[in-house]
């Protein structure tokens, strides 16, 4: 099972992000996700680094599935990083749920690059996010990541 610290449910100190299929946009993705208090940077407001965190695994679910696609295969691939952006617009709030939306932009063969932003309950982007990322080849560690996903 995925020890992935944003997704991995087999984590016990990961974030849980369970990304599905987002209705309001082809090929997108959404998630809802609450902070923990233990995920402040300070007084209400969320760290950057989990900021980051949740976005760069969202997006990489969006390039996964859209390799996928594009492949014609009935699994996506293990993904993984090759860069990304994150945006910080405004402070994101520690109450209440969060909605991340991520979205593919292309792919091609191996590679592909997503877009997400995370946003509050009354639609206020908070940061938005642009990454690349490639599915592995069998030798690599994470080749097996998905396992019991």
């Amino acid at each position: 099972m995925s020890v992935c610290f944003g997704c991995g449910p087999a984590n016990p100190g990961g974030l849980h992000l369970r990304s599905v299929p987002d209705p309001a946009r082809v090929g997108g993705l959404v998630a809802t996700w609450t902070p923990q208090p233990h995920h402040h940077a300070f007084d209400d407001v969320l760290n950057g680094g989990i900021v980051a965190a949740l976005l760069d695994c969202h997006a990489n679910w969006a390039a996964a599935l859209a390799i996928m696609r594009a492949k014609g295969d009935d699994r996506p691939p293990a993904t993984v990083t090759a860069d990304y952006e994150v945006r910080l617009l405004a402070p994101t709030p520690m109450g209440g749920p969060l909605t991340l939306r991520s979205w593919p932009v292309e792919a091609a063969g191996r590679r592909a690059t997503s877009e997400a932003h995370i946003e509050t309950a009354d639609g206020t982007v908070t940061a938005t996010f642009r990454g690349h990322f490639v599915a592995v080849r069998e030798e690599h560690p994470a080749h097996d990541r998905w396992q019991g996903r």
